[in-house]
């Protein structure tokens, strides 16, 4: 969860404010109790901002604190001047909370005050309710993961593997616009490094990768040629290679060029970027590292801003194939569908139960194993940062994916490559449409519906939203 700050502004008039800071703090107090309660670290106010001097002594107090979003909160009627000067003593984003109590005007306030920031440009979001309102507290708390995601994203490095892959326009951005819109730093790599350090990882450490890999997995179908104990291993070595200059390099979130110079010389990439989307390994539990296949920038840019909103690993696949008969799309690419995403458990055992791990296709001369599993079904939310004449969009949509019997599961993936990574998704646009205006061949996605957070994460960075639905 998110860290919010809670100051409450007051009337100016002491004799007012005397009468009126028993009911304002009751009512800070329960707002507090009841972000608290929904698991958010709270840094409430040191005192009631009731002066000028209060205003910028109590933002700056509680901007100190490191606050995701800063909550200015209105019991009262209270003087817009306070909240200007409070709100040029933060640089969090700003939530205008009023108090529906009808026995003072904190309406009022808040729309005072609203309307002075209007005049000055600093953007804020406006929100009402009870101090215990279940809706009002989601409502902040959908605030505070966004500019939490948000935040997370400035001072950032991103790890390039390679350039551009394969011609492939969408997947290379402007690394002094991503400085400018987003504090992103790209540390460019050489695969040869990633090369190097493979080849003298440790090899035992490979075997019992290996090993575990065998004994979870629904099947390590080795076929002598493109797919050896020896070539698995090698694509092992090549994950303890990156978290290697992970560690080393301070990355944050990578991507990896791979074709065709890894694909056509080496071994894919397919191991290495499913384990580091993961959140486990052989090991055990760990932390995801955002990876992207054809070190695709704004994919990995889109996978980091969900991961930081969910938690949660991210999808990356193509956009293989529209079943028009089905209105069914398959989200299919050799790449990371992270394990996580076969059964969406903590367990790794069960994830790993229903994920194959197959030759590579003849796309591919140097082999390794395919990572291949169907989604399993539910909610989701998906999109992609894309680019329209220089400028940022977010393409956002709701879809659900699906899984059938496994007669029609075969049946669909050998429409396609079954050796790769399915997800069937019926999506909340039309066929069309989707074809029509979608600005990449990658697309991303998330367990449950966080368009919400999105919008709000959209806002915070300037980048339009382009949502679509049936509706």
């Amino acid at each position: 969860m998110a860290r919010i700050g809670v100051v409450s502004i007051s009337d100016g008039r002491d004799h007012v404010h005397a009468r009126n800071a028993g009911f304002i703090q009751s009512k800070q107090d329960a707002l507090v109790r009841s972000l608290s309660a929904a698991g958010h670290d709270v840094v409430a106010g040191s005192e009631l901002v009731a002066t000028n001097t209060l205003a910028t002594s109590v933002a700056r107090e509680v901007a100190a604190a490191g606050v995701d979003v800063t909550v200015f909160y209105y019991a009262v009627w209270s003087f817009p001047h306070f909240t200007m000067l409070a709100a040029d003593a933060t640089r969090s984003p700003l939530v205008l909370v009023a108090s529906t109590d009808p026995t003072e005007p904190g309406l009022v306030g808040m729309l005072a005050a609203g309307g002075a920031l209007d005049q000055i440009g600093r953007a804020h979001t406006r929100l009402w309710g009870a101090p215990d309102d279940a809706e009002l507290v989601e409502k902040i708390g959908v605030q505070a993961r966004a500019a939490s995601a948000v935040a997370s994203l400035r001072g950032s490095t991103f790890g390039r593997f390679g350039g551009r892959p394969m011609g492939m326009n969408t997947a290379v951005a402007n690394t002094d616009q991503w400085m400018r819109q987003f504090g992103i730093d790209v540390e460019e790599i050489d695969q040869y490094e990633l090369v190097l350090r493979a080849e003298r990882a440790d090899a035992g450490e490979a075997a019992k990768a290996r090993e575990w890999i065998e004994a979870h997995a629904a099947g390590v179908h080795y076929d002598g040629r493109k797919l050896t104990p020896e070539l698995l291993e090698r694509q092992i070595r090549s994950y303890l290679a990156i978290r290697d200059i992970i560690a080393e390099r301070k990355l944050d979130f990578s991507g990896i060029k791979g074709q065709p110079e890894l694909t056509e010389h080496f071994a894919t990439m397919d191991v290495t970027e499913a384990f580091l989307n993961d959140p486990y390994d052989w090991n055990g539990p760990k932390d995801v590292h955002v990876t992207a296949t054809e070190a695709d920038m704004d994919g990995a840019l889109t996978m980091q801003l969900f991961h930081r909103i969910t938690g949660t690993p991210v999808l990356f696949a193509d956009v293989r194939h529209y079943h028009a008969d089905r209105d069914i799309w398959d989200l299919c690419n050799s790449g990371q569908h992270a394990t996580w995403y076969a059964a969406r458990s903590d367990d790794p055992a069960e994830n790993l139960a229903k994920v194959h791990f197959y030759p590579e296709v003849f796309f591919f001369p140097a082999g390794g194993a395919s990572v291949q599993h169907i989604a399993a079904p539910g909610r989701m939310t998906l999109g992609r940062l894309t680019r329209e004449a220089g400028e940022y969009r977010l393409q956002l949509m709701l879809g659900e994916f699906e899984s059938y019997d496994d007669a029609t599961n075969t049946e669909l993936m050998r429409q396609s490559t079954p050796e790769w990574p399915h997800a069937f998704a019926r999506l909340d646009v039309a066929g069309e449409r989707f074809l029509s205006e979608f600005g990449a061949n990658h697309i991303h996605a998330v367990p449950g519906d966080v368009r919400a957070e999105l919008r709000a994460a959209a806002a915070l960075l300037g980048v339009r939203v382009d949502e679509w639905s049936r509706g």
